[in-house]
């Protein structure tokens, strides 16, 4: 598969939590590292994804907005 996005982290999913429509998927990058995404569960259920899976969180937004 092809993609225009260049930010590709390659990882392991350590973590997913379902809702009635969405689900919170952790996936650790590497050196204490984790990427937290929110997807459909049904795209959890198309992909297969399980804890311990290999997977790539694949970044392509034109802002991030982190405040505190």
């Amino acid at each position: 598969m092809k993609l225009s996005a260049r930010n590709a982290l390659k990882g392991q999913v350590v973590g997913i939590t379902e809702g009635k429509v969405m689900a919170n998927v952790k996936l650790d990058i590497g050196n204490g590292r984790v990427i937290t995404a929110l997807i459909s569960v049904e795209s959890v259920k198309d992909l297969g994804l399980k804890v311990g899976d290999e997977a790539q969180a694949i970044i392509k937004a034109t802002e991030v907005i982190v405040a505190k």
